[in-house]
């Protein structure tokens, strides 16, 4: 019997570049044969500072209609993909203050068993793309999940260089390209590829 692997694309972006990285991760999942949720973290900053940067304003007027992600999008979830821009080599306080809401599921070891992985943005080639996704890492060896990072699993990774999640450097606003886009891609299908094949451990 062919098994329904549920995926949670829960993502936060200011001006567009995880967005459309989580767009990508989408699409390989939903090419895999998993039905997708896509959900952003509520925004933290006040309406004041948003409307000060054109891009960040326009950005968040353009996705208001997704749908902001809840607790219960964790517990239906066979398998989760955080995305967030990176904030001094570290994830976003948004993405941080929706996980910090999760240590009841934890208790109840809701959270174990899952399959996890994340992507990031920041504005140089050595702005913490890696440290961000290591960072998410920890909170997933607490949950005691399992970590599923892209690799070099496919051709389109030796092209974009990064094992350890999907990434893009935003430099002067550029939005991801064909490179970080397919590679965003896969990490979707192959989280969704070992989802499934690890559904035995989650219906133990």
């Amino acid at each position: 019997m062919e098994l329904s692997t549920q995926v949670l694309v829960a993502y936060y972006s200011s001006t567009g570049s995880v967005h459309q990285l989580a767009t990508a991760v989408v699409a390989g999942a939903e090419k895999a044969g998993a039905e997708v949720r896509l959900r952003r973290v509520p925004e933290l900053a006040p309406r004041a500072a948003i409307e000060a940067n054109d891009a960040w304003a326009t950005h968040a007027d353009a996705t208001s209609d997704i749908p902001e992600v809840t607790l219960d999008d964790l517990r239906w979830a066979d398998a989760v993909v955080f995305g967030t821009p990176t904030r001094f080599g570290l994830p976003s306080s948004q993405l941080k203050q929706f996980i910090d809401q999760t240590g009841g599921m934890w208790f109840k070891n809701e959270l174990q068993d899952k399959v996890y992985a994340s992507f990031t943005a920041t504005g140089s080639s050595h702005g913490g793309v890696e440290a961000t996704i290591l960072a998410l890492n920890n909170t997933f060896y607490h949950w005691g999940g399992i970590i599923v990072p892209p690799g070099y699993t496919a051709e389109i990774q030796h092209e974009h260089g990064n094992p350890y999640g999907s990434s893009h450097v935003a430099r002067d606003g550029v939005m991801p390209g064909d490179t970080e886009l397919l590679a965003a891609e896969h990490m979707g299908h192959r989280v969704a590829t070992v989802a499934a094949q690890t559904h035995a451990l989650r219906a133990s």
